[in-house]
Parts: structure tokens; C-alpha cells; sequence
């Protein structure tokens, strides 16, 4: 028997792909997010590659796996690709403390975030 293929979580003429824990924190990784947001999917891999922030990096290889989905699972035309979704939410925090003076400790937080991207082939005009 075996159980039953779970549905899509998109569309049919879109991929799919999540980072689950990328180092930092989701306010600084949602503005990488917001450059590619509605964009073609090579402009979006050529503004992530020349961006100066950190978090790029990761966001360039998340894109890189949905544009990899769409053309390998879902045998969607890469050349119609475009950024349809970039949404980014929390995920875990690491806690670790560091000694100060007088026998005192203080928290410190180490964020991760969540990036989903979703891009869809778009026919051309």
C-alpha cells in the first residue's frame, strides 16, 4: 500500500524552495528579500550576486535550489522564471552567555531565519 502522495504546496506552473536555518536575524534577511521580490530570475541571481550585504549569500543559494526545482522536478522553461514570493520568518535562537565583570553574566542571542521562495513561470507577452 504506502501512504499517499502529499499535494503540491504550490502551483502548477511554480517551484519551490526553503532555507530553514540561516544565520541571522529575519529583519536584515527580509531585506535581502525585498530587492528580489517580482523579479525576473536571472536579474534577482545578478542583484544577490553584487549585493554588499551578508545575507545575499544565502538567499542566492535558496534561489539557485528553486530555479534548479523548477527546471529539474517540474520541467517548468527557466528563461520565464520570476520571483513570485520571498517571504522570511523566525526559526530557532541559540542562547549563550558571556562572562562580564563582578561574576555577572549576560544572554546572548544568536538568530537563525527562515527563508521561502517560490518562483513561477510567467508567459510571455
Amino acid at each position: 500500500m504506502g501512504k499517499a502522495k502529499s499535494p503540491r504546496r504550490v502551483g502548477e506552473n511554480e517551484a519551490l524552495a526553503v532555507g530553514t536555518t540561516i544565520r541571522g536575524s529575519a529583519q536584515k534577511l527580509n531585506l535581502v528579500a525585498a530587492l528580489i521580490r517580482g523579479k525576473k530570475a536571472e536579474e534577482a541571481m545578478n542583484i544577490l550576486s553584487f549585493s554588499k550585504r551578508a545575507m545575499a549569500r544565502d538567499a542566492k543559494k535558496v534561489l539557485a535550489s528553486a530555479i534548479a526545482n523548477a527546471e529539474n522536478n517540474h520541467d517548468l522553461d527557466v528563461d520565464a522564471l520570476v520571483v513570485a514570493e520571498a517571504s522570511v520568518g523566525k526559526s530557532i535562537t541559540m542562547k549563550r552567555f558571556a562572562t562580564r565583570g563582578r561574576g555577572k553574566s549576560t544572554r546572548i542571542l544568536k538568530p537563525f531565519s527562515r527563508l521561502r521562495i517560490v518562483v513561477r513561470e510567467q508567459e510571455e507577452a
